[in-house]
């Protein structure tokens, strides 16, 4: 074989090991998600991927001021409720802006680990949750309150505390840390 077949192999072979999936079978394009324009790879952490995603830049910003990085980096595993910017930019006018300041750091912390629920669930698991609970699974979450999942015709709704909804865009983006579950809305703690 000539060196030129040679370097092409091997530049193949690496960007396959570059990108595998957590059973370490190579990933191919259709294995490879994409949230908010960015691919989020099975071997990456919820924050690695969350990062790259154009659609999650508030709620990055806004588990990095709760200081939360290092846990949603954790072995976990977690399933993670993620709201998009423009669930956020639907909040009343303000309330971002004051959950983000310093000393409102105990009720962002409140608020982003409603959205976390300890465990990976996937669709499948929580589909499976809400038949057997007759129609409504009940979700504790990492801040320690519920949240109860149906559906709503083919989609997983999420409501909260204070009777919100929100439905499920985007299931089960795969992390090596759990699970993400992109929502329109975010979700209150009561």
């Amino acid at each position: 074989m000539n060196s030129f077949k040679m370097l092409l192999l091997a530049g193949a072979a690496a960007s396959l090991g570059a990108c595998m999936t957590m059973d370490g079978q190579a990933a191919t394009s259709a294995d490879v998600v994409t949230v908010g324009g960015a691919p989020m790879y099975a071997n990456k952490t919820i924050v690695e991927n969350a990062v790259n995603s154009a659609d999650h830049t508030t709620l990055v910003a806004a588990v990095k001021a709760a200081g939360l990085v290092d846990t949603l980096n954790g072995a976990g595993p977690f399933t993670v409720f993620a709201p998009t910017n423009a669930a956020f930019a639907a909040l009343p006018a303000g309330t971002v802006d004051t959950l983000l300041r310093p000393e409102n750091k105990a009720m962002l912390t409140s608020v982003l680990t409603y959205h976390v629920v300890p465990g990976r669930l996937t669709a499948a698991d929580l589909m499976s949750q809400i038949r057997a609970g007759g129609g409504m699974a009940m979700l504790t979450t990492v801040q320690g309150g519920m949240l109860h999942a149906r559906m709503d015709g083919n989609r997983i709704v999420i409501v909260d505390a204070k009777g919100g909804v929100a439905t499920v865009t985007q299931a089960d983006v795969l992390q090596s840390n759990g699970v993400i579950h992109v929502t329109n809305k975010v979700s209150l703690p009561g």
